[in-house]
């Protein structure tokens, strides 16, 4: 048998492709599918089953584009509701190809149509090897709950989540290999670890959400204290139902001057900045964001941007716009007009005024503090990492939810925006810049250098 998992950072996102016999089933594919094309290529393998564990929320699927390309079939959990042609599966269906063996599971709860697949290679006899588990569970959390909003409760769904962890997962032996579809940094779970396969035994013995606990103890634990949902779940979620356009189809962004995007500014269109945070605060386009292609820049993409408003990309070279483009195209941002010719050095040749956002390090925040310089101290990150250590003098204001509570903040006296690198924090200082505060600061290196420095921290 062959097995392969393809972890895609950006998104914290695992695919897989599974083969024997010269065939190969794909589950899970994101939305660009030249890698399993070419893997299978490599293989000498024929793509010939597409599988969705379940509605993906967090990012746009591949599955038609790549049955298209290959001919293969589609498979969907029997209550997906898809509006294209597909295979509904139920508990207990099977595909067979050479020495594989695949069997559904319906496990529903972090969705209604939930499944995961037990893997079988004939040739090491009758017990799975593997069990892929979509989102139903991962290694050290489970899904969430309440992703369908008004659709279906949560408490229903985390009922319907315990059911099929210990009905049917925590059933399975202690040996089979369990590779969820997401690892840390996922918002489809709270506490995923950053490792990306398991086993049913250690998450047995670790996996907090599985220890022995009645069934209405686990739907109150499941469903409080959850971070809100970003918008574009519900939206790629509906993407994924009717199955997206080619990512081959959408148009290449063309160059633009400065003076041509200076004219799509004017007209409502974003300017996207995709360089680092210290590039960024160096000189930007006023009023970009600053969304750097080197973090989780799909996720937070999708979550602050809206879908209708035009893009026009700014990155520190032309090679970039391309990966750029697809990364967007990942969580359904298609709607990008054209990027900055020659980048910010261009727009600055051109007479353009460039806005800057001063940059420091710990060691100079920690002196600030001291002399009592830093009025307002932000910490954009989520509760967890909150609660696990912050500077005394700092605010808990989380990335997700500060465009919304913005106006807490003081426009007229300083800002300092702190995260755990200095990523989330320049997203945040590009952010507060569009909504008229002028004097923001971003430290780089974030908490991680602070306590590197063994600078003092409260829990």
């Amino acid at each position: 048998m062959y097995f392969k998992q393809f972890y895609l950072g950006c998104l914290a996102q695992a695919s897989y492709m599974i083969g024997s016999g010269g065939v190969a089933a794909v589950v899970d594919p994101r939305r660009d599918i030249e890698a399993y094309l070419e893997e299978a290529e490599r293989e000498h393998l024929r793509i010939r089953h597409v599988i969705e564990t379940h509605l993906h929320a967090d990012f746009v699927s591949g599955h038609r584009e790549l049955a298209a390309r290959t001919r293969a079939k589609i498979y969907f959990g029997a209550k997906s509701g898809a509006k294209f042609e597909h295979s509904p599966v139920r508990d207990g269906d099977e595909i067979s190809f050479g020495d594989v063996t695949l069997r559904f599971l319906e496990t529903p709860g972090h969705t209604p149509e939930s499944i995961s697949i037990l893997v079988f290679d004939r040739t090491q006899g009758p017990e799975p090897q593997a069990v892929l588990t979509g989102d139903t569970l991962f290694i050290g959390d489970v899904g969430r709950p309440d992703l369908l909003g008004a659709k279906m409760s949560a408490e229903e769904l985390a009922g319907m989540l315990y059911d099929s962890l210990h009905e049917k997962l925590l059933k399975l032996p202690d040996s089979v290999a369990v590779y969820p579809a997401h690892g840390a940094g996922s918002l489809c779970g709270r506490n995923i670890s950053s490792e990306t396969s398991s086993s049913i035994g250690q998450q047995r013995r670790f996996n907090y959400a599985l220890r022995p606990m009645p069934r209405e103890e686990f739907i109150r634990m499941m469903t409080t204290d959850l971070p809100e949902a970003p918008a574009y779940f519900s939206r790629d979620v509906q993407l994924n139902r009717e199955g997206a356009g080619n990512l081959a189809d959408l148009p290449a962004p063309p160059a633009l001057s400065p003076a041509a995007v200076e004219e799509k500014r004017r007209a409502g269109a974003a300017v996207l900045d995709t360089r680092a945070n210290v590039d960024f605060g160096t000189g930007h386009v006023p009023g970009s964001w600053n969304i750097g292609l080197g973090g989780q820049f799909a996720s937070w993409a999708g979550a602050l941007l809206a879908p209708e408003t035009p893009l026009v990309l700014v990155t520190e070279d032309e090679e970039k716009v391309a990966e750029a483009r697809t990364r967007l195209a990942r969580v359904g941002l298609e709607n990008v007009v054209g990027y900055l010719a020659g980048g910010v050095l261009a727009w600055h040749e051109a007479g353009y005024p460039l806005a800057t956002t001063e940059q420091i390090a710990v060691d100079e925040l920690r002196h600030r503090l001291e002399e009592g310089a830093v009025p307002q101290l932000v910490d954009l990150r989520r509760p967890g990492e909150w609660q696990a250590g912050h500077i005394r003098e700092a605010r808990h204001l989380p990335l997700n939810e500060l465009a919304a509570r913005a106006r807490e903040l003081d426009p007229s006296a300083p800002v300092t925006a702190i995260c755990a690198s200095g990523y989330r924090s320049s997203i945040a200082s590009s952010l507060l810049e569009q909504q008229g505060f002028t004097r923001v600061t971003n430290v780089v290196g974030g908490m991680t250098a602070w306590n590197n420095a063994r600078f003092e921290a409260v829990a």
